[in-house]
């Protein structure tokens, strides 16, 4: 009653800016119960098997829905995006002193996949992230398929098939199908460096490193692409890239050093490069095929593996291969970018030779081989010689 009565014994304009002013702190709200709802709703849809389960249709729908939720929220998503920005430190968490990103993996999923029994007929993918992890899964589905998987003919998303073992968003190891026509295994995805992958001599494990500035240029798409407007600068995303304490599933150095080290003790496990499978694809997939003892594919199976496994298919099949559920505040982007071999040139030169020199630092003393696989890491400037101003010196 008191507040009516002061509210019109008020001036016409000051009465206009309250209306005003109350319409724009209603609206508000209105639109951050909005974000909350439909952020709760796409966690709840996603998680497990629930987005690369279902059939492409219904996939295809989920997308649009989410990108119409984008369009209402962008009153506030934009000054959001002004007054806040992504943060590593609290996107993530460590477990046994292995970061993660939190959201798409937890503590939990780190144990439980810690935790698995391999059994005798799986086969491991493992990468370090954006280094062509669901390349490989689908050189793998091939070749054990021998060049018959029909993904594309019924709509069916690799990751209902492929299960990330540490991932809270993609089928169950449990739950995963064994596929292959002479030799039916599950295809296994992880990012974890060999102090956490679960180990079975008779299991299979296939490794793919990829040049590191790639990789950057890589992990960099990845965060803009999923954090949209919220995204950190890229000497922020670089100083991430360059900590051991930071990094998912810990630096491209020790990840790399950990698994040659697995490749050249123990028979089960199979080395191969990004920049291998671009420059010869057709003999990447016979040595995956010797190695998982396959039955000699024909000429015309490998063909079909090959076509299926090119990116102009892959990138045409998009929706196959999505490598994360979408949310709402994921950019409209392919996350099978380009899958160039010389990605780390698109990386500007001063943020380049950084980490050029910082890998060759963090090598030393290694037995991999740099000058074979990446000889500009080889010969870049001298260890322990860096840019004074340079924004990782202390990251590790």
């Amino acid at each position: 009653m008191f507040a009516a009565a002061f509210l019109f014994a008020l001036p016409m304009v000051a009465r206009t800016a309250l209306v005003a002013l109350a319409a724009v702190l209603v609206f508000l709200v209105v639109q951050y119960l909005h974000l909350y709802l439909v952020v709760a709703w796409g966690e709840k849809r996603t998680a497990g098997n629930g987005y690369f389960g279902r059939p492409l249709a219904e996939r295809k729908r989920f997308k649009r829905l989410l990108r119409c939720h984008r369009l209402v929220l962008s009153p506030i998503l934009w000054p959001l995006s002004r007054l806040s920005r992504f943060r590593f430190s609290t996107a993530s968490f460590s477990y046994r002193g292995v970061p993660g990103p939190r959201g798409t993996c937890s503590p939990e999923s780190f144990r439980l996949a810690v935790e698995y029994e391999p059994r005798s007929d799986d086969v491991f993918v493992a990468t370090q992230m954006k280094c062509g992890t669901t390349w490989m899964q689908h050189v793998v589905y091939q070749v054990l398929m021998r060049g018959a998987g029909d993904l594309a003919e019924t709509g069916t998303a690799l990751y209902a098939v492929s299960p990330w073992i540490e991932s809270l968003k993609s089928v169950s190891v449990n739950e995963a199908p064994r596929v292959g026509i002479q030799r039916p295994s599950r295809i296994i995805k992880t990012h974890l460096p060999v102090s956490l992958c679960p180990y079975r001599a008779e299991a299979k494990y296939i490794y793919v490193c990829r040049h590191p500035v790639s990789c950057f240029a890589s992990c960099a798409d990845f965060i803009r692409t999923n954090a949209g407007a919220f995204a950190a600068a890229l000497d922020e995303i670089e100083r991430w890239f360059c900590s051991e304490a930071s990094m998912w599933w810990g630096t491209w150095p020790s990840h790399v050093r950990g698994w040659w080290s697995w490749s050249r003790g123990r028979e089960n496990v199979l080395f191969v490069s990004f920049e291998e499978m671009k420059r010869d694809l057709r003999r990447v997939v016979q040595r995956v095929a010797e190695f998982l003892a396959v039955q000699p594919l024909e000429a015309a199976e490998i063909d079909a593996i090959v076509g299926k496994c090119s990116f102009e298919y892959m990138r045409k099949h998009a929706d196959l291969f999505e490598m994360n559920p979408p949310h709402v505040l994921q950019t409209p982007s392919s996350l099978l970018v380009s899958g160039k071999l010389d990605r780390h040139k698109d990386v500007p030169d001063a943020f380049r030779q950084r980490l050029l020199t910082w890998c060759r630092s963090e090598m030393h003393g290694s037995d991999f081989p740099l000058e074979v696989y990446y000889p500009d890491i080889a010969a870049a400037a001298a260890p322990g010689v860096l840019q004074r101003d340079e924004p990782h010196g202390n990251a590790h």
